[in-house]
Formats: C-alpha cells, sequence, structure tokens
C-alpha cells in the first residue's frame, strides 16, 4: 500500500505514540521527503509548515523520536509512527506529551501533565509556538 501524499495537498498527518506506553506524544506532517528522511535514519523528520522545510525532531534540544514501527491507515492518508523517545518529553513547552490539558464538557482546559524539562534551558532562543524543534 503507497502513502497517499495526494490527498492533503503532499502532506499526511503523522501521530507519534510512545511504544513502550502507548502514550500519544504529539502530531506533526510528513511529506514525501520527510517520510523517506524517517525510513532512512530511523529518527522521525517531519515536514515544518511554519520553516517550509524539513526538521528531524530533536535537532535543537537532543530529544530524538527513535522510529520502532510505522503504521499506515486504512485510506493511506495518516501515519501512526511507535517511536522510543529519547529525552524527557516532546513538547515545546517542556511536558513529556504535546496533549498535556483536557478539556471539559464545557470547552475548559485543565493540565493533565506535569512539566518534565524547562524549555528555557533547553532551546537557545524561545521555540516557535504550536510547533516543537
Amino acid at each position: 500500500m503507497q502513502i497517499d501524499f495526494d490527498k492533503s495537498g503532499g502532506l499526511v498527518p503523522a501521530i507519534i505514540q510512545d511504544e513502550a506506553s502507548g502514550d500519544v506524544l504529539m502530531l506533526g506532517f510528513m511529506n514525501e521527503a520527510s517520510y523517506r528522511e524517517t525510513r532512512r535514519t530511523g529518527e522521525v523528520v517531519f515536514f515544518s509548515r511554519s520553516r517550509n522545510r524539513l526538521w528531524r525532531k530533536g535537532e535543537s534540544s537532543g530529544h530524538v523520536l527513535k522510529v520502532r514501527d510505522v503504521r499506515i491507515d486504512c485510506d493511506a492518508d495518516a501515519l501512526l509512527v511507535r517511536v522510543s523517545p529519547i529525552g524527557p518529553g516532546v513538547c515545546h513547552q517542556g511536558y513529556r506529551s504535546c496533549f498535556f490539558r483536557s478539556l471539559d464538557e464545557n470547552g475548559l482546559s485543565r493540565l493533565v501533565l506535569t512539566p518534565t524539562f524547562a524549555p528555557e534551558q533547553v532551546y537557545q532562543k524561545p521555540a516557535p509556538s504550536g510547533e516543537a524543534d
């Protein structure tokens, strides 16, 4: 089965899941080049929409994602990438997962995780909002 990069303008969502715990760590996007680079290196490489270039997760923080398994959904337009994360977290706001808030029935959010690292100590300059390193 081939990944359908054409369906969404060249990008497919890539859900990143911790292989050991099953926790969803983040969501990123891949194009054909980032997918090939991910497979070649064994580390997750995304296509950054804000930077308009490939970026290897951890290129500035050192918090890389080692690929253990890649799965494709039934429509061939989304990926589940099971990883072994290296480092205390993947979120540029200092959490293990980007999904550190829960929404209640009124749409109000509350923290459900605690920070695992101090972003200001990891990044030389503030990480861009909405996208990790």
